[in-house]
Formats: C-alpha cells, sequence, structure tokens
C-alpha cells in the first residue's frame, strides 16, 4: 500500500470543516499530512484547530495570520495599529475562541517553533510563495507569509525540479479561477480556496500521492472528491498585476 502524502489549506479557524475534511481524505497513521499555514482568525474555533494540529504532529507551516499574532502578543509590547490590523483580518475571533490565557500562551509558544517552508523533494511547501529574483537563502517570513503578485506572475518555474504548493492567496482573486477551483501557474500550485470567504466556502485537501482533490463547504457541509486535473484552472503570469489585496 502507498502512503500518501496529504496538504491542507488555509483553515482559518473552521474546526468543523476541517474535521469533516479529514473524515473524508481519511489519513492513516503512515499518510503524511502538511498544513499550509494560517490555521487561526476568521472562523470560530481558532483555539480548537490548534490544538488539534498541535496535538497531531501533523507538520505544519508558519503563516502570515501566526506570525501576526506573534508579533502582536508575543512579545508583550503591543502596537496600537498592528492590533488593529489583526482584529479587522478575523484577530476577533481567535481572541474569542481562547478561554485561558494559558493555552494562548502555549500555542503561541508551539507557533513560534513553524517552519517557513518544508522540502519534500519534488514538492516545496510554503505560505504564500517566494520572491522569483532572490535565493531561497536571502529571503524571509516576509516573502514566504506575505508575496503574491510578483510572486504568481513568476514567467518561468522557480525550481526546475520542484512543485511550490501555496496558500494565502485565495484563488477566485486570481484571473480567471472561479470559486472552489485550484490555481495552477508557472511551477506553482496555490490551494487557498477561501474556507472563511462567502463568496467561496471551500476548504482544500490535496491528496499528491492519488492526484485527487477533497474539499468541505463551511456552511453547506457539502463534501466533494475531484480528480486534480478537473480541479484546476491555469493562471497565465501575464495577467497578473499589482494590485491592493482586501485579503491579509
Amino acid at each position: 500500500m502507498t502512503h500518501r502524502r496529504i496538504v491542507i489549506g488555509d483553515v482559518h479557524g473552521h474546526y468543523d470543516t476541517l474535521m469533516t475534511l479529514l473524515d473524508a481524505i481519511a489519513p492513516t497513521r503512515d499518510d503524511m499530512v502538511y498544513f499550509l499555514g494560517d490555521l487561526i482568525d476568521r472562523g470560530p474555533r481558532s483555539a480548537q484547530v490548534v490544538e488539534f494540529v498541535k496535538q497531531s504532529s501533523y507538520p505544519c507551516l508558519l503563516g502570515n495570520h501566526e506570525q501576526m499574532v506573534l508579533e502582536i502578543l508575543g512579545n508583550g509590547d503591543i502596537h496600537a495599529p498592528a492590533l488593529q490590523a489583526w482584529l479587522y483580518s478575523g484577530g476577533h475571533s481567535t481572541i474569542n475562541s481562547y478561554g485561558e490565557q494559558g493555552v494562548l500562551q502555549e500555542h503561541m509558544d508551539w507557533m513560534r517553533t513553524l517552519p517557513l517552508y518544508l522540502d519534500l523533494g519534488d514538492i516545496w511547501l510554503v505560505h504564500a510563495g517566494v520572491h522569483p529574483r532572490l535565493p531561497i537563502e536571502k529571503q524571509t517570513s516576509e516573502q514566504f507569509c506575505w508575496i503574491r503578485e510578483e510572486f504568481h506572475g513568476i514567467q518561468q518555474p522557480y525550481f526546475p525540479d520542484k512543485l511550490i504548493i501555496t496558500g494565502h492567496t485565495i484563488t477566485f482573486t486570481l484571473p480567471g479561477v472561479m470559486p472552489g477551483k485550484i490555481a495552477l501557474g508557472r511551477g506553482w500550485l496555490g490551494i487557498d480556496t477561501g474556507a472563511y470567504h462567502p463568496k467561496s466556502g471551500w476548504l482544500t485537501g490535496l491528496d499528491l500521492t492519488n492526484s485527487m482533490v477533497y474539499q468541505v463547504h463551511t456552511s453547506e457541509r457539502q463534501i466533494r472528491k475531484i480528480p486534480l486535473e478537473k480541479a484546476i484552472t491555469r493562471v497565465e503570469p501575464s495577467q497578473i498585476f499589482p494590485r491592493r489585496s482586501a485579503f491579509r
């Protein structure tokens, strides 16, 4: 039996949706499950999502929302504008999901251990992407957790022998991509299908081994299983242009 490699997109606090998705995927103890970050914010049960992933020992990347929490609450010196920006980006729901400050501190300690990327050989996992004109060793969390247009508009694959898989940018915000579809660019695949967003509502899990996409709708609880080639929309670099994103 072939052990599967499974990648989960941005959960954003939707614990019940995540549980339904994992029930549909049904990973065994030998399967590898990877999370692309942004476990928290916007959805109602961020604390439960973090606790589950932490206790499961599934590898998870640092997302920009985890980074915001660490920068705002993790050093004891709260900067009011940054706090307001985080609260506007879904932080209120995260605060409400934590009943005890001690649990939040424990989770932040865990978040500090999260890697910025994972190299699986033929697959390279990162939350947001990479800067196309910088070597990996010159890049920081600013690129790995936050980049958008410069990465999606890349003309040639960054790696000649690796596919980059990302979350961060909801796929329907890319040109020509319908809600729920996965976006394929030059050497990258975006699987954040906007679990929290009313225009989409899909949480995506990708079974790399079997080229199969699993999705659960956050509000409707609809479950679907789609061959990867039928779930993809190709994005041409010429269609990408700088824009101010409303999705942090």
